[in-house]
């Protein structure tokens, strides 16, 4: 079940009913499980640990010491089937764990492109998009749902079924307790804060003169105007409409959690 032209290290172990793709190469010590996928083009450093249940794309870069689909820490659960599912393209650098999912046959899922930093952990049940930084010792809680591109920041620490909106930026040490809608700046170790737009990572990701524009007057409309949430929400969509208000604007309608106001 492994490609011949991937490389295994002498010193790693590979159940045989794992799957390994084309050129991977798999370092001293690493241990893989039965029942995992992996990729073409991938690396593992020394004692990368891959338990069961994880599916992998192509080109993953995991460093020394990492733990996929580890068991949730979760008191209610009680070994059942259940995933991880990571995509393609994402680096997680040393000592990281992520849990597979609790309920059974669901999945903890990572998707592209994202940079994994070092000594944290994402629980069970996360959904984490494309093209996310996640910093050093950064703890994700179970249920969590990060979109593409936000920035989460060291010694960030997330609460539980948190949300954490597209090119959002968490600052350092900040406790998220509340939905963080896209495209804007938080900071807070007691109660998390906006502190405006995320303007140099709009500009990163593309985003025109125009469109960062109407996200500026969007982030007055919420929080500097005085008015109520469900007014403000309504002026954004008639006033200053176009994709992006529009995504923040049903980020914070289908908030289940409530979001960060001042």
């Amino acid at each position: 079940m492994t490609d011949s032209s991937a490389s295994i290290a002498p010193t790693a172990r590979v159940h045989p009913g794992a799957i390994v793709g084309p050129r991977t190469r798999i370092g001293e010590f690493c241990v893989v499980e039965q029942d995992v996928v992996i990729g073409a083009d991938c690396l593992f450093e020394p004692y990368v640990f891959v338990k069961r249940w994880t599916t992998m794309g192509d080109r993953n870069e995991i460093s020394a010491g990492t733990a996929l689909a580890t068991d949730p820490l979760d008191k209610n659960f009680n070994g059942d089937r259940s995933y991880l599912r990571i995509g393609n393209g994402n680096k997680i650098r040393e000592h990281y764990t992520i849990s597979r999912s609790t309920k059974p046959e669901s999945a903890t899922t990572i998707g592209d492109g994202n940079y994994i930093m070092t000594s944290g952990h994402i629980a069970h049940d996360c959904a984490i998009g494309n093209e996310t930084v996640i910093a050093s010792c950064a703890l994700i809680a179970g249920y969590v749902e990060v979109e593409d591109q936000a920035f989460v920041s060291g010694g960030v620490v997330v609460h539980q079924h948190s949300k954490i909106g597209r090119l959002a930026m968490i600052g350092g040490n900040t406790r998220v307790n509340m939905d963080a809608p896209p495209f804007f700046m938080y900071e807070g170790m007691d109660k998390m804060k906006p502190k405006g737009l995320n303007r140099v990572g709009l500009k990163r990701a593309g985003f025109s003169p125009d469109q960062i524009d109407l996200l500026k007057k969007a982030y007055k409309m919420l929080y500097r105007s005085g008015l109520m949430l469900e007014d403000a929400l309504g002026r954004i969509e008639t006033e200053l409409a176009d994709e992006n208000t529009l995504h923040l604007v049903r980020f914070i309608r289908n908030s289940k959690r409530g979001v960060c106001r001042e």
